[in-house]
């Protein structure tokens, strides 16, 4: 059942809003004044707020804007002393809608139903962000994941190019993830571009876009990736395998935040964060020729190495415990758990595909297991 929260000095307008809404199957609650619907909505979750903006103590509009610093419940104005310029004025500090005194009871209940609507849907965007969110979140207290997390604390906030290095596998993309969540970006694109996956004759068509007729698949324009992130994030994901030629444009790119189509004559401004990621030691590939010292220099504005497995074993149980507790939930399978000596003989493993491989692996136990996993089963199912 939906609450409501009704705010008016006037007794038999509250008195009259509350019958009327208990009718339609709300649950209502009234305040007399700014000062006292502040408390409840401090100390209560409502669906819906309707707010008087004429009231003592302490104006409707200013009630408006306390209320919105801790809270995205939807509010309603409503007044008998209203003007054009306070609804244009109440919806500028926020406000859903705006209801003139005398209430029109069909346009109250649709507003509040179209309000209930939106408040449904802020919801569902919390929850599924939150659920992405912990898709990434990043799991361990290593000395090493420690400092990389602090390292994402500081940077993410600024608007500095990222170049992030490690083995496959170990878990790359979380990092590029977690300074976009992190960052004043976050509510706009995160765009991922594997450079390996794509054949170096369509990277540049795919990074900066290209014109219809450009060549000859080209049968309608499109906005390259660039463009798509613009406001938000551009992952260039195994860039040392970019060709010379598109790592050319992406300097240019870089330099004056401009971009052009293929078969395109005018410049396009963007505003993108460009973070970079690869397995490749980069001033080995810069030595042979195959990537630019320039680029490069570009794009190592912030160096992060993500460690190897290998390098952060007192992590393995922590991780191990992480992804079982995750597949257990995902596939409805009661709780399970690792005894010491699997934890021990999972530490003796060579993690040549890291935090990948051991993913892989607990998710092997926990289908073939039950109950607790002992050093025997990671015997029997892992070390293979």
């Amino acid at each position: 059942m939906a609450k409501i929260l009704v705010v008016d000095d006037e007794r038999a307008i509250r008195s009259t809003l509350k019958e009327i809404l208990e009718y339609e199957k709300y649950s209502v609650l009234d305040a007399a004044d700014g000062m006292e619907a502040l408390e409840l909505v401090k100390n209560d979750q409502f669906d819906v707020i309707l707010l008087d903006i004429k009231m003592p103590r302490m104006d409707g509009l200013e009630v408006l804007e306390e209320i919105l610093k801790f809270s995205d419940t939807p509010v309603v104005m409503i007044s008998g002393h209203g003007t054009i310029e306070t609804a244009v004025e109440a919806i500028k500090k926020g406000a859903y809608d705006y209801i003139a005194k005398p209430l029109d009871l069909n346009r109250l209940l649709i507003t509040i139903r179209n309000a209930l609507d939106k408040s449904l849907l802020v919801n569902e965007a919390k929850m599924l962000r939150k659920k992405v969110y912990m898709q990434y979140e990043m799991v361990g207290e290593s000395p090493a994941i420690s400092q990389i997390k602090e390292m994402i604390e500081r940077v993410a906030p600024t608007d500095a190019r990222v170049l992030i290095t490690g083995d496959n596998g170990t878990g790359k993309e979380l990092v590029a993830r977690w300074l976009h969540e992190q960052s004043n970006r976050a509510l706009n694109p995160f765009v991922e571009v594997n450079c390996a996956a794509i054949p170096s004759e369509l990277i540049e068509s795919v990074l900066f876009g290209h014109e219809k007729g450009s060549f000859t698949s080209a049968i309608k324009q499109r906005k390259g990736d660039f463009e798509q992130a613009t406001g938000g994030t551009l992952f260039l994901d195994e860039i040392g395998d970019m060709s010379l030629s598109a790592q050319a444009k992406v300097l240019r790119a870089l330099q004056e935040n401009k971009i052009m189509r293929v078969g395109g004559e005018k410049e396009i401004p963007v505003d993108v964060r460009v973070i970079a990621a690869t397995n490749k030691n980069l001033k080995v590939e810069i030595e042979n020729k195959t990537f630019r010292e320039d680029l490069f220099h570009r794009l190592n504005v912030i160096p992060i190495h993500v460690p190897s497995l290998t390098e952060r074993i007192e992590d393995i149980p922590i991780l191990a415990d992480y992804f079982m507790e995750q597949f257990c939930q995902n596939n409805g399978k009661p709780p399970m758990y690792f005894d010491q000596e699997a934890f021990d003989n999972l530490k003796l493993i060579r993690w040549t595909g890291n935090i990948r491989e051991l993913r892989n692996v607990v998710e092997r136990l926990t289908i073939l297991c039950d109950g607790k996993i002992t050093g025997d089963d990671v015997k029997k199912y892992a070390m293979v």
